[in-house]
């Protein structure tokens, strides 16, 4: 396997973890923001109140897209699977 093949299959890795895990993150991010406006405004600093939304939202998206995430990640462990012979040259 040479440097370009090795290049492309780490930047389709790097590409994957980001495609699968950017939709929880920018929840996340958009929840922590909206929770902490109203914290701001209604002067509630209580630490369960940022925690549970969070998890919420969280295990809201995971169940929303959780068939797209796996699909995506099991193409691209077959991937990986498949350039296994390429690697052993």
């Amino acid at each position: 396997m040479d440097l370009g093949s090795l290049i492309q299959l780490m930047r389709s890795a790097i590409i994957t973890i980001i495609t699968v895990a950017s939709p929880v993150l920018i929840v996340a991010m958009g929840v922590g923001l909206i929770v902490s406006i109203f914290q701001a405004t209604t002067s509630i600093q209580d630490q369960t109140l940022t925690f549970v939304p969070k998890i919420l939202a969280i295990l809201g998206v995971l169940a929303a897209l959780f068939g797209w995430m796996v699909t995506r990640l099991t193409s691209f462990t077959i991937l990986l699977f498949e350039r296994i012979p390429d690697l052993a040259k």
